[in-house]
């Protein structure tokens, strides 16, 4: 990471290093399209990192959804998730090489947005407990108590897609 640095205004001002600038792009795909190489990263992260048996990470929704693929200027996948016909959000997904670098932020925004153009109310999702922050910088909020899911403790999420916020 160089050395130069640059100023956040969140909340509270802090100097933070810059980050080498890195360009990707989110297509929305069906699981046919996406499967080669959503399901790589999605049995690293999920079965290999987290220990969530295959049979619970591949399931039979997969095909009922439309799937996210982030990719690097030059082509290669680093991260996926899915929207199921209701509205739910799930099996979000960054390769560890590029987490931090806003992969997961453009990931959630397309799939709020393709959300909302199906005429969806609200978007839920179930989240990793450690990932509340994240998702709740994106407009949700916890719905409910936790809960363990393949051994992971989550919480429901939601967020109303009518308001302004994107």
């Amino acid at each position: 990471v160089p050395e130069a640095q640059h100023v956040s205004l969140s909340k509270k001002a802090r100097i933070i290093p810059a980050m080498p600038a890195q360009s990707f792009s989110i297509g929305l795909c069906s699981w046919d399209e996406a499967r080669t190489e959503a399901r790589p990263i999605r049995e690293l992260v999920f079965v290999r990192e987290q220990a969530v048996p295959l049979e619970l990470e591949l399931d039979e929704e997969d095909p009922r959804c439309e799937h996210a693929l982030a990719r690097t200027a030059d082509g290669a996948a680093v991260g996926t998730g899915r929207l199921l016909p209701d509205g739910h959000i799930g099996r979000m997904a960054v390769l560890k090489e590029w987490r931090g670098q806003g992969v997961g932020a453009l990931l959630l925004r397309a799939l709020i947005e393709r959300a909302r153009e199906r005429g969806h109310a609200r978007a839920r999702l179930n989240a990793q407990t450690y990932a509340i922050g994240f998702y709740r910088r994106y407009g949700f909020e916890v719905s409910g108590p936790e809960f363990m899911d393949a051994g992971i403790p989550h919480v429901p999420m939601h967020r109303d897609l009518a308001t302004a916020q994107r």
